[in-house]
C-alpha cells in the first residue's frame, strides 16, 4: 500500500511559512504545536510534510539560506564587480528590516556548528555559495588563489561586522568600518582595471 504522493507545492508554501514563523519566533522553542497553530495546520499535517523536528529544521536551514543568497543576488545583479557585489551585500544584510532574519541565521549557524553531521548541507554550502559568486566578481583574469583568498576576506569581513552590529545595535561605529573597508575594494577594483 502506497502512501500519499508528496504535494511538493503545497510543502514549499509550509516551509515558507515555517520559516517566517521561525524568523519571528526563533529555533530555540520550536515545536510542533505552537508552529501548527500558527499556520492553521494539524502537527500531524508538518510532521506528514517534514517527517522530523531536526529534518524540519534542516529545512528551515536550507531554505533561509536559498532566500538570503537569492535577495541579496537580486540586489548585485549581474556581472558585478567585487566592490559592487560586496556593498550589495552588506547593504542588504545590514539593513534593519533584515536583523531578525540574520539573528536566525547566526543562531541556526551556530547550532549547525555543534551538530555538523546533521547540518553538513548547510555548512558546505553557507561558504560555498558566496565563495562562487565572489571570486566570479572579481573577473576571469585573476589569479583563482588569490580569488579565493580575498572571496573569503570579503566573507568573514562583512559577516563579522554584522555579527557585531547585531550584538551591539551599534550602527554608527560598525557602518563606518564597514564604510572603510568596502572603500578599501573599491580601490584594489581601481587599480586592477589600469
Amino acid at each position: 500500500m502506497a502512501g500519499r504522493p508528496v504535494d511538493h507545492q503545497r510543502r514549499a508554501e509550509l516551509l515558507d511559512a515555517v520559516v517566517d514563523y521561525t524568523v519571528e519566533h526563533g529555533f530555540s522553542d520550536l515545536s510542533w504545536r505552537p508552529v501548527a497553530a500558527a499556520l492553521g495546520v494539524s502537527p500531524t499535517t508538518l510532521v506528514h510534510r517534514f517527517g522530523t523536528k531536526e529534518q524540519m529544521l534542516v529545512a528551515i536551514l536550507g531554505r533561509l539560506r536559498e532566500r538570503i543568497f537569492a535577495a541579496t543576488n537580486d540586489a548585485i545583479g549581474e556581472k558585478p564587480d567585487l566592490a559592487t557585489a560586496a556593498r550589495a551585500v552588506w547593504t542588504r544584510t545590514s539593513d534593519p528590516r533584515r536583523g531578525a532574519e540574520f539573528r536566525l541565521f547566526f543562531a541556526v549557524y551556530g547550532r549547525a556548528l555543534q551538530a555538523p553531521e546533521q547540518f553538513a548541507g548547510f555548512l558546505d554550502r553557507v561558504v560555498a555559495d558566496w565563495m562562487n559568486a565572489l571570486r566570479e566578481a572579481q573577473g576571469p583574469g585573476t589569479d583563482p588563489a588569490t580569488a579565493t583568498r580575498t572571496a573569503t576576506l570579503v566573507i568573514a569581513t562583512i559577516r563579522g561586522l554584522l555579527l557585531d552590529l547585531l550584538a551591539t545595535g551599534d550602527r554608527d561605529r560598525v557602518q563606518d568600518a564597514a564604510e572603510s573597508f568596502l572603500t578599501t575594494l573599491e580601490h584594489q577594483d581601481t587599480g586592477q582595471r589600469r
